[in-house]
């Protein structure tokens, strides 16, 4: 059964640290062939699921080290229609593999979650098209009815909410909440922001949160940012209004580079822990409603024991 499905333990005063960047992490570290960063075709391969349990393992160990609770997102970013037809899978085969997805992460919680390390599992969603770029933008009503497949296999799991990742514009972010809705899903909307801390199309983070709420009636559970370094939108959050306080989590990249950059790079670029816990923790000690830290493209168990450290002991007001 779904633990925390209908009370996310998430918006509350406990601090939930994430995974890192899951595929840059199995890519470039661990030598395996991720075409369009599909993780989870690592569920029909020899030792791919080993690989999964072990990578999530990490983070269900550093969790109970630091007391900390956990949001693990199932390697189903890519596990929806148009990028599943590129990997071979149809509607069938991918129902199945998101709930196959959610099954591994359950192994997980059973053997690393305790009262004082809870362990959310969460149904990740990506966006139909390119994560840095809205290159094939929906209205609500299409994105609604696209990714609708997708939630509907995580309701059917023990996941206890969905979560959209590197989203790019509202319209998609709306149709996946309505979607969410139609299930009886909690969701979580997560955008991804330039250098200059605003949507690849443009739109503030403020705005684009403003246009959800107002078109859902603020069904989303709470808001992230993800794949953008703390330097890229630190200025847009911090004493930017109560509109902020929307914003609970955050999953940030360890380079300081650009999408762009990022996109032509063919070596990865894992930063410096260190400064990203520091970073953490200063936008912690500032935005106390900040709740769920991880981290995404170049980050790994360092990045997030970093913050780990960094943020243990950060007095909530």
């Amino acid at each position: 059964m779904a633990y925390y499905r209908h009370q996310l333990p998430q918006p509350t005063d406990k601090i939930f640290i994430t995974d890192g960047g899951l595929e840059t992490v199995l890519l470039f570290q661990q030598g395996w062939d991720l075409p369009d960063f599909a993780a989870f075709t690592l569920l029909d391969r020899p030792l791919g699921t080993e690989a999964l349990e072990s990578y999530f393992s990490t983070y269900g160990k550093l969790a109970r080290s630091y007391g900390m609770g956990l949001v693990l997102e199932s390697p189903t970013w890519r596990a929806n229609a148009d990028w599943g037809k590129r990997q071979g899978y149809g509607a069938a085969e991918l129902a199945d593999i998101n709930r196959r997805a959610i099954a591994l992460l359950e192994t997980i919680r059973t053997d690393y979650s305790s009262t004082h390390s809870p362990i959310v599992l969460s149904g990740c969603i990506g966006p139909r098209g390119d994560g840095y770029s809205p290159d094939m933008m929906m209205s609500a009503a299409e994105a609604e009815q696209y990714h609708q497949d997708q939630i509907d296999s995580f309701r059917d799991t023990t996941a206890d909410l969905v979560s959209a990742m590197t989203i790019t514009y509202p319209e998609e972010a709306i149709g996946i909440v309505r979607a969410a809705q139609n299930a009886q899903m909690p969701v979580v909307i997560s955008f991804t922001v330039e250098t200059d801390g605003r949507l690849p199309n443009g739109l503030s983070l403020k705005e684009a949160i403003h246009r959800v709420d107002a078109a859902t009636n603020s069904a989303s559970a709470y808001y992230m940012i993800n794949c953008a370094h703390p330097i890229h939108f630190d200025r847009s959050i911090i004493n930017q209004g109560n509109w902020v306080e929307r914003i609970r989590g955050l999953r940030a990249n360890a380079s300081m580079m650009s999408h762009a950059e990022l996109d032509e790079s063919e070596t990865l670029d894992e930063g410096n822990p260190r400064d990203l816990g520091e970073r953490f923790y200063r936008l912690k000690q500032q935005l106390p409603h900040l709740t769920i830290l991880g981290g995404c493209c170049g980050t790994n168990h360092r990045h997030i024991e970093a913050i780990c450290k960094a943020c243990s002991f950060v007095s909530v007001r």
